[in-house]
């Protein structure tokens, strides 16, 4: 079984950075895709990012402002986000993605999460 603890969340004001961590144990995560996802209050889980070996995926609302990457040394997945703004508020999760489609469709083995909160 995979474990995943995020880290790297806390407060920042509106245009600012943070970077989220991914550490993997249990498993090497080197083989599998990886996915970001976050949920605000009162709203339902959404994706934001996946990685594989040669790709990355973002939706549209991240594209050109978040980052992901990964060091399969450190068994770690990272999203750097810029440009950040209030609506970017979440608790941000990773997740292994267990199934072969591209964006990966099939996630499991969640992490706890980290709050991000973007002040105005």
């Amino acid at each position: 079984q995979v474990q995943l603890v995020e880290s790297g969340g806390g407060l920042v004001q509106a245009g600012g950075s943070l970077r989220l961590s991914c550490v993997a144990s249990g498993r090497n995560i080197r083989n599998y895709a990886m996915g970001w996802f976050r949920q605000a209050p009162g709203k339902e889980r959404e994706f934001v990012a996946a990685i594989r070996w040669g790709g990355t995926y973002y939706v549209d609302f991240v594209e050109g402002r978040f980052t992901i990457s990964r060091d399969n040394a450190k068994n770690t997945v990272y999203l750097q986000m810029n440009r950040l703004t209030p609506e970017d508020t979440a608790i941000y999760y990773c997740a292994v993605a267990y199934d072969s489609t591209w964006p990966p469709a099939d996630f499991g083995s969640w992490g706890q999460g980290t709050q991000v909160t973007v002040s105005s």
